[in-house]
């Protein structure tokens, strides 16, 4: 039968198991996050102030701080230079807030530095984003059109894409959290007490970005064991 898979689904745990990966990894950086948010580092610094303090050192004066509505939404935009500090990490003096920023501030050394992956990631994005909101629709409408194995595969290998992307942002993010930690001991933002906090805390936010990795993957092995197999049916 044609619409089986949305009625029956012997995979779905994938889909289960891809919600819970996810769930924990989110729990944990929030967790995390919170614990060291309590503890106030000893220079004092603020996430602005060790964000300004490190660009400032590495000669990247024209880089932008702001800070943004929302918790942990910080980031950093290559385009028009602006590092983006969320309010939990823009005027807090914690250790958590110090480490989230210096990693934003990875984010524009990458950029200064011309990093590969980063590149190829800032590449990526407007064919992953068309690929993200073609690949359930095309994959749908396959199903609608009794199973069209063309735009059924298209659909799938513009999920594979996203997945792509995915795995190109893990060297970004782990590269810019390895920096972060570097300058801030070297820069003795940080005493060597409150180092391993700072690491608990960017190794919690890195695992946000396996857990992504992982859950698509379950996902695009889930909708090739589903519609490989009709194909090789209909062979």
């Amino acid at each position: 039968m044609y619409y089986m898979p949305f009625f029956y689904d012997p995979y779905f745990w994938m889909i289960i198991l891809g919600v819970a990966i996810s769930g924990w990894a989110s729990m944990n950086v929030n967790s995390t996050f919170n614990r060291y948010d309590q503890v106030r580092n000893q220079g004092n610094y603020t996430g602005k102030a060790a964000a300004r303090y490190i660009l400032d050192q590495a000669g990247l004066y024209e880089v932008e701080i702001r800070e943004v509505a929302g918790n942990l939404t910080d980031n950093y935009n290559p385009t028009n230079k602006v590092l983006s500090l969320s309010q939990s990490v823009y005027n807090s003096s914690s250790i958590a807030a110090v480490g989230v920023a210096a990693h934003e501030v990875g984010h524009a050394l990458q950029d200064a530095s011309d990093y590969a992956p980063m590149r190829m990631r800032s590449a990526l994005v407007p064919i992953v984003s068309l690929g993200s909101n073609l690949s359930m629709p095309l994959i749908l409408l396959g199903l609608v059109l009794r199973m069209n194995q063309t735009l059924i595969k298209i659909g799938i290998w513009c999920f594979a894409l996203v997945l792509l992307f995915q795995v190109v942002t893990l060297p970004v993010e782990f590269n810019a959290s390895h920096r972060a930690l570097r300058m801030l001991n070297n820069g003795a933002i940080l005493s060597p007490q409150e180092m391993p906090m700072a690491r608990k805390v960017l190794f919690a936010a890195a695992l946000t970005y396996v857990a992504a990795v992982l859950t698509s993957m379950l996902q695009l092995f889930r909708l090739l064991l589903i519609f490989g197999g009709h194909n090789n049916d209909n062979n």
